[in-house]
C-alpha cells in the first residue's frame, strides 16, 4: 500500500505539471509527514548529507568546462578534423558529423550542447553538398545523444551519486560502448549513402589530417587531462572536473581566443615575415611538446614521490625532444634553412612573442569581467542549479524508498515471480524506454535507479553494467517523443517541425535499439575496460 501511495504522489504531481525536482521532493515530504514512521528531521538531515556529497561537486565543474568549450571555434576545428579523417568515404560528410559529435561529446558531456555546437555547422555543410535537410537533421539528432554516453558524462556522475558506485569506473565503462554506438551509426550512414548515392568529399591527404588535428589539439587534449588524470591516479573525478574547467577557460580565452577581450586577435598576422612566423611557430611547437610530454609523464608515473625522483631526467628528456621538434620544424618550414640558422629564426620570432604576451597581460584583468565570460558562467550556473535541485530532491526520494524498504519488497515480488537477470533487464529496458518518452534523463534515472539497483544486486547484475544500460536507455529517450530533448533542439536549429524531425531520426533510432540489445546482453562491452584497469566494482550499500 505504501508503495502505491508514494508513486501515486510522484506521478500525480508530474502529470499535474510540477517540475521533476518538486515532484520528487514534495512527494517525499508528504509521505514522511502522513504515511511514514520516519521523523521530519530526517528530511533536513538528508538534505544536509546530500550537500556534503563530494561526487556531486564534479557536476558544476564539468558543466562549466562544457560551457567554455562549447564555442563555435572549438566545434569548427573538430568538424574540420572529422572531415579530413572520414570525409572521403561515400556519405563522408554525414559520417564526419557523427565523428564530430563523438569528439565534442568527450569535451562537453552534454547531448543538447553537442547538437547545438556541431549541428549548426554540420547541417549547413551537408545541405550545401546535396544532402536533404531531413537526412542531416536525423543524423545530428541521433549522434548528439552520444553526449551522455561518452565520458565525461554528467548523467554518469548522477548515476554514480545515486548508487554510490565509482565515477571513474563509469567513465571507463562508457568508452567502448560510445565508440561502438558511433561506429554503428557511421556504418548505417555508409550503407544508406551507397543506396542513395550520396557524395563523398575529396581526399585531401594525411597532411590535412595532421593540420586539422593540430588545430583541434588543444581542445582534444582536455580528454587526455580528464581521463589521464583520473586513471593515472593524479586526480579524483571531482578534481579532474575542476582542472578541466580551468583548462577550458585558459584555452578558450588565451589560446583559441574564441571569447573574451582577446576574441578575434590572431597570434600571427599577415604582415609578419615568413622568417619570424617560422621562428615563432617553431618555438610554440617546442614549448607545447615539452608541456604535453611532462603532463603525460606525470600521468604515467605511479605516485608523486616517483615523479620527483625522476623529474630531472624527465625534464632533460623533454627538453632534448623539444629542441628536436624546434629544429625539425624550422628546417621544414624555413627557406633553405640550415641547422646553424635555427637560433636566428627563433630570434626573428621574438617580436611576435612580445606582441602576444603583451596583449595577454594587458587584457588579463578584463577576462573575468568580460561579457562573454559572464554569459558563459551565468549559463553554467543556471544549468548547475537546475541539476543540483533535481539531484538533492531525488536523493531525498531515494532515502524514503530505502527507509520504507520498498526496493526489497519489489525484489521479493520479482524473485517470487520467477525473474532472473535476463528477464529483469528486459523489464528495466521497457520501463526506461517508456519513461524516457516523458521525462528528462537525469530525473528519470534518479527515480528508477534507487528502485532497480538493489534488485540488480540481488540478481547478480554488475552495477557498472546496469549503469551503462540505464545511460543507453536515457540516450534513446533523448530522441523519442514527446519529451525527447534532442528532437526539440534539432527542430530549433533547423526550423523543421517536431514531427518531421521525429520521422528523420527514426531510421537511426533503430540502430540505437540494436545497440541497446547488444549492450544489455553482452556485459563485457561495458565491464571489460573497468575490470582490466580498476577491477570489479565492490558494492557496499
Amino acid at each position: 500500500m505504501e508503495i502505491a501511495i508514494l508513486f501515486l504522489l510522484v506521478f500525480g504531481l508530474l502529470f499535474a505539471g510540477a517540475p521533476v525536482a518538486i515532484s520528487l521532493g514534495l512527494s517525499s515530504v508528504l509521505f514522511i509527514a502522513f504515511f511514514s514512521r520516519d521523523s521530519m528531521s530526517s528530511v533536513a538531515l538528508q538534505l544536509f548529507t546530500a550537500s556534503q556529497n563530494y561526487t556531486l561537486l564534479a557536476i558544476p565543474f564539468f558543466v562549466l568546462a562544457s560551457a567554455f568549450m562549447s564555442t563555435g571555434g572549438v566545434a569548427h576545428r573538430l568538424v574540420r578534423f572529422a572531415i579530413a579523417s572520414v570525409g572521403h568515404f561515400r556519405g563522408g560528410l554525414a559520417m564526419a558529423s557523427v565523428l564530430s559529435c563523438m569528439l565534442f561529446a568527450a569535451l562537453s558531456g552534454s547531448s543538447p550542447a553537442t547538437v547545438v555546437a556541431i549541428g549548426t555547422i554540420a547541417i549547413a555543410g551537408m545541405r550545401q553538398v546535396g544532402y536533404s535537410k531531413e537526412f542531416a537533421a536525423g543524423i545530428i539528432a541521433n549522434a548528439g545523444t552520444l553526449g551522455i554516453l561518452i565520458p565525461p558524462s554528467i548523467v554518469m556522475v548522477v548515476y554514480a551519486a545515486a548508487t554510490d558506485v565509482s565515477v571513474g569506473r563509469m567513465f571507463l565503462a562508457g568508452i567502448i560502448p560510445g565508440l561502438i554506438a558511433g561506429f554503428m551509426l557511421m556504418a548505417a550512414i555508409y550503407v544508406m549513402a551507397r543506396i542513395k548515392k550520396l557524395p563523398a568529399e575529396p581526399w585531401k591527404g594525411f597532411l590535412e589530417i595532421v593540420e586539422a588535428g593540430k588545430d583541434a589539439g588543444w581542445g582534444l587534449f582536455l580528454i587526455v587531462i580528464i581521463l589521464g588524470g583520473i586513471y593515472g591516479g593524479v586526480f579524483t573525478p571531482t578534481e579532474a572536473a575542476a582542472v578541466a574547467a580551468v583548462y577550458a577557460f585558459l584555452v578558450s580565452i588565451y589560446i583559441y581566443r574564441d571569447m573574451g577581450p582577446l576574441k578575434g586577435m590572431r597570434w600571427v598576422e599577415e604582415t609578419d615575415s615568413r622568417r619570424s612566423k617560422t621562428g615563432f611557430l617553431a618555438s610554440v611547437y617546442g614549448v607545447s611538446f615539452l608541456l604535453v610530454f611532462l603532463i603525460l609523464a606525470f600521468f604515467a608515473t605511479d605516485g608523486v614521490e616517483a615523479v620527483w625522483a625522476s623529474l630531472t631526467s624527465r625534464v632533460i628528456a623533454g627538453i632534448v625532444l623539444s629542441i628536436g621538434v624546434v629544429i625539425a620544424y624550422t628546417l621544414w618550414r624555413g627557406e633553405n634553412a640550415k641547422a646553424s640558422q635555427v637560433p636566428s629564426y627563433l630570434v626573428a620570432g621574438v617580436p611576435i612573442w612580445y606582441r602576444n604576451l603583451k596583449a595577454n597581460i594587458l587584457k588579463t584583468p578584463f577576462c573575468l569581467s568580460h561579457a562573454d565570460t559572464r554569459h558563459t558562467t551565468v549559463g553554467a550556473a543556471k544549468t548547475t542549479i537546475m541539476l543540483m535541485f533535481i539531484i538533492v530532491n531525488a536523493l531525498l526520494f531515494a532515502h524514503v524508498l530505502t527507509a520504507e524498504r520498498i526496493p526489497q519488497a519489489i525484489t521479493s515480488v520479482m524473485i517470487d515471480a520467477g525473474f532472473n537477470w535476463f528477464t529483469f533487464l528486459i523489464a528495466v529496458n521497457v520501463l526506461l524506454l517508456i519513461g524516457g518518452q516523458f521525462m528528462e534523463p537525469s530525473g528519470l534515472l534518479l527515480i528508477v535507479a534507487p528502485v532497480v539497483f538493489p534488485i540488480a544486486m540481488e540478481l547478480g547484475v554488475d552495477p557498472i553494467h546496469l549503469g551503462i544500460i540505464m545511460v543507453v536507455n536515457m540516450e534513446i529517450g533523448m530522441i523519442t517523443p514527446p519529451i525527447g530533448l534532442n528532437l526539440f533542439v534539432t527542430s530549433g536549429i533547423t526550423g523543421m517541425s517536431l514531427v518531421k524531425v521525429v520521422r528523420a531520426a527514426a531510421p537511426f533510432v533503430a540502430v540505437l535499439f540494436v545497440f541497446l540489445i547488444l549492450v544489455t546482453y553482452v556485459p563485457s562491452i561495458s565491464t571489460a575496460l573497468p575490470y582490466w584497469l580498476m577491477g570489479p566494482e565492490i558494492v557496499t550499500r
